[in-house]
């Protein structure tokens, strides 16, 4: 996938092939992947991301998340958020919660920048064929504070950097690491970033796919397979006194093509939780963790021809594979970002390390943990 990034105000196209926890020997799960083993193996999403590096200050960005190719407006999709942790500044919740639709693509940015992107989402909505009438607009914005590395106070993201993201947006490979929205991120102590990470579900258990991205920001105890990698590495939450902060935030977007209804959809949102937990993620006191969960079928039509419709949704007793695709997909995302982010140099002279991958794959052999 394309990005853009922006260096001394000069916008370059580039394309990203960072190692992942795969290249790695790092099976996480049982499920098989999808293609691309990313949130655009659910057919119809597409992803855009514009990268701010300027300077010795500026380190952040946008991504952009299209739940299909139409009019998103007035071809809803069927949506949900959960809250793991409310520390945070979602735009968007309340209606998405009430009506259980989802009516813009949701955008991901710093937390100073949620205002700006809000507008943008609204400006791209409004200038649509067949939106001229529009007069509400519900954008989806989400954040993590990336203000560590980045001068996140001087609100470096404008409008354009925005709809350039939502303009470029393309099925295929996702960037990942120090990119869009995760480009001045700190998880579990170590560079974080963007990461992305689906499953496939047999055909007798529904052929699903089930895609996440993640924004890491968060902190914790590190766990990668189960192995106990920041104990290993001697960083971790709480250690030597409460001298690391556990602080931060994830947003994890989770992306199907499961007929599931709102209902269903915050009943998977809450499983991407349990993925964020398997990496040894805490939901800590200031963290905001937050899924937003979508599924492409049954789009609900913002003119309904008429005052009823018909739909097939999947039964509550089929949904438990579908769970177990998302809990996976987003322990393998949130591993993804990390093996994917390269150690930066930011605001202040402040520098994020980059996870050791020698040290980890040692540490991982160690526990037989390792496919070679």
């Amino acid at each position: 996938m394309k990005i853009i990034v922006l260096a001394a105000c000069i916008v370059l196209s580039l394309s990203v092939h960072a190692q992942r926890a795969r290249d790695k020997g790092i099976i996480i799960g049982v499920l098989p992947t999808g293609a691309l083993n990313a949130i655009t193996d659910v057919a119809g999403v597409k992803v855009g991301q514009v990268t701010l590096s300027e300077g010795a200050d500026v380190r952040t960005g946008v991504t952009a998340i299209l739940p299909h190719e139409g009019n998103i407006f007035q071809q809803k999709v069927q949506a949900a958020i959960y809250i793991g942790n409310g520390f945070g500044k979602l735009a968007g919740y309340s209606q998405v919660e009430e009506l259980g639709t989802l009516e813009t693509p949701v955008v991901l940015t710093n937390t100073l920048s949620v205002p700006t992107a809000s507008e943008a989402i609204i400006d791209w909505v409004l200038s649509q064929q067949g939106n001229e009438n529009v007069r509400s607009v519900n954008p989806v914005v989400g954040e993590t504070n990336d203000g560590f590395l980045n001068d996140i106070r001087g609100r470096h993201i404008r409008k354009e950097h925005v709809l350039n993201a939502l303009a470029q947006a393309e099925a295929g490979p996702v960037a990942e690491g120090n990119v869009g929205a995760g480009t001045g991120t700190v998880c579990f102590g170590f560079k974080g970033g963007m990461g992305t990470a689906s499953r496939k579900l047999p055909v007798k258990l529904g052929g699903y796919t089930v895609g996440v991205l993640v924004q890491t920001n968060f902190g914790g105890v590190l766990q990668i397979n189960g192995v106990p990698v920041g104990k290993e590495l001697g960083k971790y939450a709480f250690k030597d006194q409460l001298d690391k902060s556990s602080d931060g935030s994830c947003m994890m977007v989770v992306a199907t093509d499961a007929p599931l209804d709102a209902r269903n959809l915050k009943r998977l949102a809450k499983r991407a939780m349990l993925g964020m937990a398997k990496t040894g993620g805490i939901a800590a006191n200031g963290s905001g963790d937050y899924v937003i969960a979508f599924s492409t079928a049954n789009r609900v039509l913002h003119d309904a021809p008429e005052p009823a419709y018909n739909s097939n949704f999947l039964h509550n007793d089929y949904t438990s594979p579908v769970f177990l695709a998302a809990i996976e997909a987003t322990e393998e995302a949130i591993v993804n970002s990390l093996i994917a982010a390269t150690t930066m140099t930011g605001t202040q002279g402040h520098q994020v390390e980059e996870l050791p991958k020698d040290k980890l794959t040692e540490i991982l052999r160690k526990y037989g943990r390792l496919k070679e």
